[in-house]
């Protein structure tokens, strides 16, 4: 007779030991052996225990719901990948690129559609059931409302409920494909294919389709020309159903397809490639990411790429909330930016007078070495995602690169800001420069440095970008550099210009900004020994001064013939500064900040100027919120320090670079708390998130590093501010960097304790609150003792305390 005897210590071990008969008949033995079995067992559980690390689901700290009360067209996102072609998502609201796509508090879906880009979309789809719509309902009036308590949105991921149809919708993508299941209950099932009409920002024209066979079709459509993107662009798709189709109409009068499902269709599966080149790549781009039908994998698959890439950045500490609203922004900082190559590498190239197909670099396996992307312009960036992508994701910014010098080879030019293959002239200046530079500067050298610094040269010279203003696509006033160069500084109004010569002219910004991104370039020719040119953009990188009035210590705009703007009121918007006015735009010069404050009378005086800023912009949360709360309050158009744009999202950390890095602990905290927290549909960014800029701001503030120049200096260095979080673990591509990790510890940190009194380097004290890239991308841990300080604006300086 046996019996199974069982020590159980705790969940993870057990010992087990088979009772005989001979316990019956030896009942002390039974006792010994047991309290013998019982001592191993606390043993066993005295050894160290290997730490098991449970395993995080990023995915589900995302809140892709965040401000999409105000969204415009490429801010939502759901069922897409990391810069993903094919952004699929329900459309609410389809007039013009602002206040459309997915906007929450509309209640009605007007199709499912799979690009949400920059000055792009295309093929819109929507199930129906026919027994409950009219024949003339298929114009334009077979919307249905559903209801946000049946919806579950995640990134890679969205399911709905069709009020109108009863029908249950789920949505997924690889790269280029969308992935659609719908569940029918009706016995009319169908699909419609919009081929014509307004959708976001582009009147979709020329729209064709054909049957293939019973499950296949495949056609094209076009983007018509926009002010912002002067050419059409078309689109090409190839849809497979898992389904027959039993009829196929077209009605030409509306624009719309009908695809008829078997009566009595319940679960149905639709696949919609895409490609900006061939119905041919389109098919390949099908066979080649989505060759199965099993639709729980591409979920899977999705949700693993995106935790890949959000799980490089840890956080540890801080609420549950403030975790999630982190993932959120980092989420939004890998979004709206996407590819438009095939997956064999063929791209569109717009840049000439005829359109061409091309091909990019391929591996042997005909596979590109780099992907092509269509994107919002990098205006801002320096400060956004040329520091974090560059830390945290370098393979995505040598992608970057090598996309824009592409468009360098086939069109003469860097873009700012490309679409459909073509330059659009977004914004001003050459701001691909810092970007590029940043890269070269940090180690991302898998380009050509050489032919890096003769395109962005150019764009630097008569002939280059810098001679547009914003959307100038047919002249070269608008952006006044000749009287740049000639004059040192740029005219406000431009001579010669007008609405046909481009937007954004502005004299005082666009003199900054040029200075700025000579600068950046001076460095670049620095690194590459020129030093001629050096020479020269450094000098041209001091014109900022020539628009600093020294009697109303503000910068301030100049006519053609040298004479200072009247009346001048700092604080009016547009008056010579582009989405700013002249307080916030007075601190545009981030590659000298100790020369502006000498104008403006020393650092004392230059923080105390600053400071009062703050100050009144706090009363204002920081920014100038939506064209809603400026009606309510016009006063916030007047704000002094504006977090709901890029022209002065630096300012925080310039008391860094005049001394007082307290200040910036204080201030930059203060940001955080009332600008980029909390979870909500009518509230995020306050303003306008621009294709991931804002929300890599609120990561960089939240993990306390920032770079004033994007990084463009020999060795670039990072000001270290405090962070939001207890801990913040840092994981570094292996292929760029050779440390593994780097880790941010803040010891007391609190709401309250934003102040650093002791840094330590991997166990060295730091003098100065800056670290160098090359320290940071080798691995190890920053130890940031925080303690509360003087909990105020004032200028006291609590590191001396």
């Amino acid at each position: 007779m046996f019996h199974r005897f069982i020590i159980k210590s705790n969940a993870r071990s057990r010992i087990d030991i088979e009772e005989m008969n001979i316990f019956g008949r030896c009942p002390k033995l039974k006792i010994q052996i047991a309290l013998v079995f019982s001592i191993l067992s606390l043993l066993v559980n005295c050894q160290p225990q290997e730490k098991v690390t449970e395993k995080i689901d990023y995915v589900q700290m995302v809140y892709p719901l965040l401000d999409t009360e105000n969204s415009r067209w490429f801010f939502f996102s759901s069922a897409c990948r990391p810069f993903g072609m094919v952004n699929l998502s329900p459309d609410t609201e389809v007039d013009g690129a602002w206040g459309s796509g997915y906007r929450y508090h509309v209640d009605t879906v007007k199709g499912f559609s799979h690009i949400h880009a920059w000055q792009l979309s295309g093929l819109s789809v929507m199930p129906l059931a026919l027994d409950r719509l009219f024949e003339e309902d298929i114009s334009d009036r077979y919307s249905s409302s559903f209801d946000h308590g049946r919806e579950n949105v995640s990134p890679g991921y969205h399911q709905l409920y069709l009020d109108r149809y009863d029908i249950d919708v789920e949505l997924t993508s690889t790269k280029r494909v969308g992935f659609h299941k719908y569940n029918f209950k009706t016995p009319k099932p169908a699909i419609l294919v919009n081929l014509n009409g307004q959708l976001g920002p582009s009147k979709i024209i020329d729209g064709s389709i054909r049957q293939v066979d019973a499950r296949v079709f495949e056609g094209e459509l076009t983007n018509a020309p926009t002010f912002r993107r002067p050419k059409p662009t078309s689109v090409f798709f190839r849809i497979e159903l898992d389904t027959d189709i039993e009829d196929f109409t077209v009605s030409q009068n509306f624009g719309k397809c009908i695809l008829k499902l078997p009566s009595g269709s319940r679960d149905v599966k639709m696949k919609v490639a895409i490609s900006y080149t061939s119905i041919e790549n389109a098919t390949f781009n099908l066979n080649h990411e989505l060759p199965h039908w099993d639709f729980e994998r591409v979920v899977r698959e999705s949700k693993d790429e995106w935790n890949s890439y959000l799980g490089r950045i840890k956080v540890g500490g801080g609420t549950y909330e403030q975790q999630r609203r982190f993932y959120t922004d980092l989420w939004h900082a890998l979004q709206g930016r996407r590819v438009i190559n095939d997956a064999n590498g063929y791209y569109p190239d717009n840049t000439g007078e005829d359109f061409r197909i091309k091909r990019l670099p391929v591996s042997n396996e005909g596979l590109p070495l780099f992907n092509h992307y269509n994107s919002d312009s990098f205006w801002g960036a320096q400060w956004t995602i040329t520091t974090l992508w560059q830390l945290v994701y370098p393979e995505i910014a040598e992608e970057f690169v090598n996309s824009l010098l592409q468009y360098y080879r086939d069109g003469g030019l860097v873009p700012r800001g490309p679409s459909g293959g073509n330059y659009t002239y977004v914004m001003t200046g050459a701001s691909s420069t810092p970007f590029m530079v940043g890269a070269y500067q940090k180690g991302i050298r898998g380009f050509d440095a050489e032919e890096a610094y003769e395109a962005l040269k150019k764009n630097h010279m008569p002939g280059g970008i810098m001679m547009r203003a914003g959307y100038e696509h047919l002249t070269e006033i608008g952006g006044g550099l000749d009287h740049y160069i000639e004059q040192g500084f740029v005219p406000y109004p431009t001579p010669g210009g007008g609405q046909r010569n481009g937007l954004h002219q502005k004299g005082g910004s666009l003199t900054l900004e040029y200075a700025y991104q000579d600068w950046c370039l001076a460095q670049f020719a620095k690194a590459l020994g020129k030093k001629e040119d050096e020479a020269y953009f450094m000098k041209r990188s001091e014109n900022y001064r020539n628009v600093f009035d020294t009697e109303t210590n503000w910068i301030r705009p100049k006519d053609k013939n040298g004479k200072w703007r009247k009346p001048y009121d700092p604080y009016e918007l547009n008056a010579g500064f582009i989405e700013a006015n002249g307080a916030q735009g007075t601190w545009f010069v981030p590659h000298d900040l100790p020369g502006l404050a000498t104008l403006m009378g020393g650092n004392e005086a230059a923080v105390a100027k600053l400071d009062r800023q703050f100050e009144e912009a706090s009363k204002l949360g920081f920014t100038s919120g939506t064209s809603h709360a400026q009606e309510l309050h016009p006063g916030y158009s007047r704000i002094p320090i504006n977090y709901g744009n890029q022209p002065s999202i630096q300012t925080a950390f310039v008391f860094h670079h005049l001394g007082r890095p307290d200040l910036t602990q204080y201030w930059s905290r203060e940001v955080v708390e009332n600008v980029y927290q909390g979870l909500s549909t009518g509230r995020g960014y306050n303003g306008d998130e621009d294709q991931g800029l804002m929300g890599a701001l609120a990561v960089l503030m939240k993990i306390g590093l920032f770079q004033m120049t994007g990084g463009n200096e020999a060795d670039a260095v990072y000001q270290v501010s405090c962070p939001s979080f207890d801990r913040i673990e840092i994981e570094l591509n292996p292929d760029y960097y050779e440390g593994q990790k780097f880790v941010i510890e803040a010891e007391n940190n609190s709401k309250e304790n934003r102040y650093i009194k002791v840094a330590t380097l991997n166990g060295q004290e730091l003098r100065e609150l800056n670290l160098y890239h090359a320290q940071l991308v080798s691995g190890g841990k920053l130890n940031l003792k925080m303690y509360e300080g003087e909990a105020s604006g004032t200028l006291q300086n609590t590191l001396t305390e």
